[in-house]
């Protein structure tokens, strides 16, 4: 996993600005199919509280969710 992309994707996340899988895809320059991995390891083992509302067709986090990146 690239730093650099889960930062961005967390971003996107905290101001609910993911769009839908396709759009996050080209924001973060990536395939569709690897915004789907980059969600689920941070969901697994990040333990960050993303979900995907359809209606509005975006990805946000659940509750406040603060990511460390220190080591």
């Amino acid at each position: 996993m690239d730093i650099r992309i889960i930062k961005r994707l967390h971003n996107l996340l905290v101001t609910e600005r993911s769009g839908t899988p396709k759009e996050l895809a080209a924001k973060l320059g990536i395939s569709e199919r690897s915004v789907y991995n980059y969600i689920s390891y941070m969901k697994t083992d990040m333990n960050a509280p993303i979900t995907y509302d359809n209606q509005k067709g975006n990805y946000f986090y659940k509750r406040e969710c603060e990511l460390s990146f220190e080591g």
